[in-house]
């Protein structure tokens, strides 16, 4: 349960018991972001035994994401690390003009963008974790696009 997601892991909402894989039709577009886990298809291990696995799950126009963006997204899904490559806080706040917000030292990251820092202390973007659509499925295509960790305060 503390291992990374790896290719082939489903996704799942946070506390759902039922663990449902979620689908691109469960995320609204422009909406929130969703705090999800990785969950292996095959013995349905959910990857929740480190908060450093905890998934923000947005869904935004997939015109308006950078090439390299989009790539990575599936329907327009992107996922991101929801640990806050600052000090490690959650990054759990949404921001009208569509930015992922850490409300502990106030970065801002561009969803659309790879998660690049547009304010704060920050030293670099959230890490991405590739998805794609199986059998109508988010699912991981591979490892988190960089070291899922923080500044050491």
């Amino acid at each position: 349960a503390a291992s990374r997601p790896k290719e082939g892991d489903l996704l799942i909402k946070v506390d759902d018991a039922t663990l449902k894989p979620l689908t691109p039709e469960d995320l609204i577009a422009g909406a929130a972001p969703m705090m999800a886990w990785a969950m292996d298809p095959t013995d349905k291990t959910v990857r929740n035994g480190s908060r450093l696995n905890r998934i923000l799950l947005v869904r935004l126009d997939e015109s308006a994401l950078k090439p390299d963006t989009r790539a990575r997204a599936a329907a327009g899904v992107v996922a991101y690390t929801a640990i806050c490559t600052h000090t490690g806080c959650e990054v759990t706040d949404w921001l009208p003009e569509g930015l992922l917000y850490c409300p502990c030292h106030f970065t801002k990251y561009d969803p659309k963008d790879g998660a690049a820092v547009i304010d704060g202390p920050a030293p670099r973007p959230l890490p991405a974790l590739p998805l794609t659509i199986v059998d109508g499925r988010l699912t991981v295509t591979g490892p988190f696009t960089a070291r899922v960790a923080f500044e050491q305060q």
